[in-house]
């Protein structure tokens, strides 16, 4: 065998071993997206590192953009599953539908054909809730809450119920705007999503 076929199969088997590596989805928001910081000191990029040192062998894809609200992931779905094929789709929005006021029934079904059409892709599919500040009025807060478990129980998907939890009541770990989490919350929620992913995987 001359030497130049072999360096051509050995190609072809890296690519081949390469396409293999299961995909993890992040389809979120500013939270997802790192705003305010370093993309790599955001938790995605951290739970790449986990991921590595757990030898889970998964390779993630942020497909997160700030100021994200369910219709445009909803809008860009699709295309992502396309190109992507995803093992795993972690979902995180709903913030900015809450934070513009924007009508809870949309966003349930939103959320719900973005899971539903994430499952028919073949892929396993999480949901990491949200909540909001409390000056949108009890009604409002109510609704839009109680969305994330509506929708985790009605597609049968795990709900974990508040990503900054252990943050978002701490100003030393929030950036000035009082919304998003700075570098040093971001082990702290790389920790959470872990504690709850890994045992899916």
């Amino acid at each position: 065998m001359s030497k130049w076929l072999m360096v051509v199969l050995l190609s072809l088997t890296s690519m081949v071993v390469a396409a293999k590596t299961p995909v993890i989805v992040v389809l979120g928001d500013s939270i997802s997206a790192a705003y305010g910081i370093k993309e790599e000191q955001g938790w995605v990029a951290l739970l790449q590192t986990q991921l590595n040192q757990a030898h889970l062998d998964y390779q993630l894809s942020n497909q997160s953009i700030s100021g994200e609200t369910t219709a445009g992931g909803l809008a860009r779905l699709d295309g992502i599953l396309t190109e992507q094929k995803p093992a795993v789709v972690l979902v995180e929005l709903g913030a900015n539908d809450g934070l513009r006021g924007l009508s809870p029934v949309e966003m349930k079904n939103n959320l719900i054909q973005i899971l539903t059409r994430s499952q028919q892709a073949g892929a396993k599919v999480l949901v990491l809730g949200m909540k909001l500040p409390p000056n949108y009025g009890k009604h409002y807060l109510e609704l839009f809450y109680n969305i994330f478990p509506q929708v985790a129980t009605t597609l049968k998907v795990p709900l974990l119920p508040f990503l900054l939890e252990d943050v978002a009541l701490k100003p030393e770990l929030m950036q000035a705007d009082g919304l998003h989490p700075n570098a040093q919350a971001q082990p702290s929620i790389t920790n959470k999503v872990a504690a709850f992913l890994f045992p899916f995987l």
